[in-house]
């Protein structure tokens, strides 16, 4: 079953979250090396408890073994994402000038309209294949098609970018980071009628 995130489910969505990223070709760019599972997993509490949960939607799996965070038009985390950037820094350690110029490239191909975000999905590795990250998107899909707000996202997987297709999503741009970074595809889907 798929349900909305509720604070008490922080931690444990954290985890799962480090879990599925502990390999993922932006992150492993963007965050240290050093004690990277531990940096990795405190970025992604900050995002859900900081950005998802005050700001945005957050969905997940029983027994939270998937979990999909979105920013909404509404939600405004424009200011929090400022208050939270010297904490990011930190975390991003001796690559916090890669995720600067990774940002920094990336925000060149993201919609000036109000979209849905999709900041964040995974599912636990020993979860996989079950259908849980499509099951855990597809309720912000459904609630911006409801606003008629488009939805988007940015992968540095090209398997990724299949499993995105197939959910009517479609490529608007595919670059490589600077600074050595993974190529990465910026992807936008219509909301449905």
């Amino acid at each position: 079953m798929i349900r909305e995130a509720t604070p008490g489910d922080v931690e444990g969505a954290a985890d799962t979250l480090t879990a599925a990223f502990a390999e993922y070709p932006f992150t492993r760019h963007t965050i240290s090396a050093d004690d990277h599972l531990a940096r990795l997993r405190e970025f992604q509490r900050l995002f859900l408890a900081e950005i998802g949960l005050p700001h945005g939607r957050v969905w997940v799996s029983d027994g939270l073994d998937a979990v999909a965070v979105w920013s909404t038009p509404a939600g405004d985390a424009g200011p929090t994402l400022q208050q939270l950037l010297p904490r990011l820094v930190e975390l991003a350690g001796d690559r916090s000038d890669a995720h600067a110029s990774a940002e920094a490239a990336m925000e060149a191909h993201r919609p000036a309209e109000p979209v849905w975000f999709l900041g964040t999905v995974g599912v636990r590795p020993s979860a996989q294949g079950r259908g849980l990250g499509r099951a855990v998107i597809e309720p912000g899909l459904a609630a911006a098609d409801a606003e008629g707000v488009p939805a988007f996202l940015e992968t540095s997987t090209d398997a990724n970018v299949g499993v995105y297709k197939a959910l009517g999503f479609e490529i608007t741009a595919e670059y490589d980071l600077p600074d050595g970074g993974p190529r990465t595809w910026a992807m936008l889907r219509r909301p449905s009628p």
